[in-house]
């Protein structure tokens, strides 16, 4: 009777699902038709105004026809200031919205169903203001350490990017608005992203490089791709015949549009046939010089800048003569078209949105707190206790410094921004004497300041306990990031020595005073070396958005129980990191080598037995948990994975349950072992759940270059199950 009832459900889910396909499949087809009926009411001229920008952030519509202009914005972790139909910011508009913690922190949260909401509040207020397309997410690999990128970025790891991306885009579109995943591919470093040539395996493209965008094309539906400024095997990868042509419309099906980034197609008749769809981007300086000038035609010289894109005036030059075919231009204005049916752009409601809405901080502040990494805690100086710490010498200019606005192109403004010490006393009120010292200044080619250190030593003799702020900056302002600016587009790190010799304050508060807390504030990873022994306490807090303080001082408090695991391997120092071991970073003569191939971040660490500072994965907890129980089973080629995990502190918390695989034996150098699988698990005290992950045939493959295709090879496999890459709690073997 049991089994008669499963396979009566069965076949229902079937029946519903098959109905579901038919009923999509119909509605394509009719978006399709209608898109044919409009193609051919345009003039060539009006198509080929809407495959180029028109604004700084717009590219344009047909009005007679009922086709408005597709408006985008950044950026990854909020919606970007207005800058009107040029480059300058507009003064006295309502731009001042949400600024959810950027990208690196979303990923430390370990959780999926986040990336979901994230999305949603990016959506909602993108409606709100207007906006068709929001530029992200990033999910370019965090190759290196030193790209000043990174924190836009989710992961060293495919799988992790992956599953986060594809949570944040299904989040964005389902408020009506595209998502557009960047930069496709290979934009790996800032500095020459322009110029630089990259040279890559196909196996470290396949394993390693393309599968976060893959996913956003096949599982998310992602409307909009960016192209990326850098070249691929010798050809710019907004129009590279392989990456856009091949793979992304060919294999994948990518049936949306391939939009360049800002200033990234390079040639007319190349951007034509080779895949990108919407150009946009010009020379910011020539626009925004002759912003007020006008040509004897009456027309301003900034439109006229506008019809002299690669695909303006001279791609209706290239057709009307023969060269490319109207066909060409057509497909290009399909796709735009598309994604403005499917978004209700085009003769229906459209949703109106939502802007900084209580519930909007909310997910910033869990974000904040749930990516908030707690990385050394030893004999348990964390949390503070509020009865007992009667002063706190807060030190460091990151503990006052404003993020939104900084980091090149994904500033926000935020409609109110939490600093670390504004955190601090919005939680201890009066009842705990906050003393402040600046430590040292950002400002670029700064040296230590010996007043500034004198000042954070005395504040730190006469506390209970320090806490430093320090670690990387955005900058300050747009125009000018490059000055104080180390996380920020267009610029590399030089090193992972902390700026402003922030080491020496370091050591000389630690000396003050050993009750001394290291809160790192930044994109990715410093050199702790001078330090990290002496410490007892270490936390990263990244640039955790609007309520990013309020975050920060409840971990410090234990109001909150910090979760957060690293999204990438934290190297002792820059050697350790395998594209500085082993490859080009940032190459030579403009070609960079990526001769680490597929062994990135951890893969390479667990492989070639490189201990690193703080390994992948790793986060610590104020409470403890254990993992036992651990079953194996086969299913249609893959394998279920059950483990019972259990909350053995006294605190509620939560746990990330890692899963990795390990091929025993290959035929390929495979790394030891490869994240395929993870679930962040809330326990009570005592409180025990059995966590059930599955594995997919996928997760126990390689790309086999031979073959130019994923190989399944015949053998015993290992899954191993762990708190981080480094923590492995408990593992067995299953035979394929």
């Amino acid at each position: 009777m049991k089994k008669h009832i499963l396979s009566s459900i069965s076949v229902l889910i079937l029946l519903t699902i098959t109905q579901f396909a038919a009923a999509q499949q119909k509605t394509n087809q009719k978006v399709e038709k209608q898109i044919t009926k409009l193609l051919k009411q345009m003039t060539l001229e009006e198509k080929v105004g809407m495959i180029h920008g028109n604004s700084s952030f717009t590219s344009g519509g047909v009005a007679r026809l009922g086709i408005p202009e597709l408006v985008m914005s950044d950026g990854p972790h909020g919606v970007r200031p207005e800058h009107g139909r040029d480059w300058v910011l507009d003064k006295g508009v309502d731009d001042a919205g949400t600024y959810l913690p950027t990208g690196i922190n979303l990923a430390a949260t370990w959780n999926a169903k986040l990336g979901y909401d994230y999305g949603a509040v990016l959506g909602r207020e993108a409606r709100y203001r207007g906006k068709d397309v929001i530029l992200g997410p990033g999910v370019n690999i965090i190759r290196s350490p030193l790209n000043g990128r990174n924190f836009e970025y989710l992961s060293e790891d495919p799988f992790l990017t992956s599953q986060m991306a594809v949570g944040y885009i299904k989040g964005v579109q389902a408020q009506g608005v595209s998502a557009c995943v960047k930069h496709y591919a290979a934009n790996n470093e800032e500095a020459d992203r322009n110029t630089v040539d990259v040279k890559m395996s196909e196996r470290a493209l396949r394993e390693i490089y393309l599968p976060a965008f893959k996913a956003a094309v096949k599982t998310a539906d992602v409307d909009v791709v960016m192209g990326s400024y850098n070249k691929f095997r010798g050809q710019f990868a907004t129009h590279n015949e392989y990456l856009v042509n091949k793979i992304l419309k060919g294999e994948w099906g990518f049936k949306g549009v391939l939009l360049s980034d800002w200033g990234s197609v390079h040639n007319t008749k190349d951007g034509l046939l080779y895949g990108t769809d919407l150009e946009m981007g010009t020379d910011l300086k020539l626009m925004n010089n002759n912003v007020s000038q006008s040509d004897a035609s009456g027309k301003t010289i900034k439109q006229s800048l506008y019809d002299q894109f690669f695909f303006a005036d001279p791609a209706l030059a290239m057709v009307k003569e023969g060269s490319i075919s109207e066909s060409i231009i057509d497909e290009k204005v399909r796709r735009i078209l598309r994604i403005m049916f499917k978004t209700n752009m085009i003769k229906a409601n459209r949703k109106l949105g939502l802007y900084n809405s209580p519930q909007h901080q909310k997910v910033a502040l869990q974000v904040a707190e749930e990516g908030i990494v707690l990385l050394k805690n030893q004999q348990q100086m964390l949390p503070l206790n509020k009865t007992s710490i009667k002063s706190i010498a807060v030190i460091g200019e990151n503990a006052t410094q404003e993020n939104a606005m900084g980091g090149g192109s994904s500033q926000v403004k935020a409609k109110y921004e939490i600093t670390p010490l504004q955190g601090l006393k919005n939680l201890l009120g009066t009842s705990t004497e906050i003393t402040y010292a600046r430590g040292y200044r950002i400002q670029r080619n700064q040296n230590a300041d010996a007043q500034l250190i004198e000042e954070a030593v005395n504040a730190a003799k006469k506390a209970d306990v320090a806490i430093v702020y320090c670690g990387w900056t955005h900058g300050y302002d747009y125009s000018k990031w490059n000055d104080n600016a180390f996380d920020a587009e267009a610029v590399d790190k030089p090193n992972l020595t902390m700026p402003f010799e922030q080491d020496e304050l370091i050591k000389a508060v630690l000396k003050a005073n050993p009750k001394t807390i290291v809160v790192l504030i930044g994109g990715g990873p410093v050199d702790m070396t001078k330090w990290v022994a002496q410490t007892p306490a270490i936390i990263q807090g990244w640039y955790s958005g609007m309520e990013g303080g309020n975050a920060l001082a409840k971990i410090i408090f234990g109001e909150v129980n910090p979760s957060g695991k690293l999204p990438i391997t934290f190297p002792k120092k820059l050697e350790d990191s395998p594209a500085h071991k082993l490859g080009d970073f940032h190459g030579v003569n403009g070609v960079v080598e990526y001769k680490e191939d597929i062994f990135v971040g951890y893969r390479y660490n667990d492989t070639y037995k490189i201990e690193p500072q703080f390994a992948f994965g790793h986060g610590l907890s104020y409470t403890s948990f254990s993992y036992d129980q651990l079953e194996l089973k086969k299913s249609k080629g893959g394998v279920i994975v059950k483990v019972k995990l259990t909350n053995t502190g006294a605190k509620a918390g939560a746990e990330v349950v890692q899963s990795y695989v390990k091929d025993m034996q290959s035929a390929v150098k495979r790394p030891e072992k490869e994240l395929k699988a993870f679930e962040k698990v809330f326990l009570n005290p005592n409180e025990s759940k059995i966590i059930t992950l599955t594995l997919p045939k996928e997760a126990f493959q390689y790309f086999d270059e031979s073959k130019n295709n994923w190989v399944l090879e015949p053998g015993s496999f290992e899954i191993l199950i762990g708190s981080s890459s480094a923590d492995i709690r408990i593992k067995k073997q299953i035979a394929l």
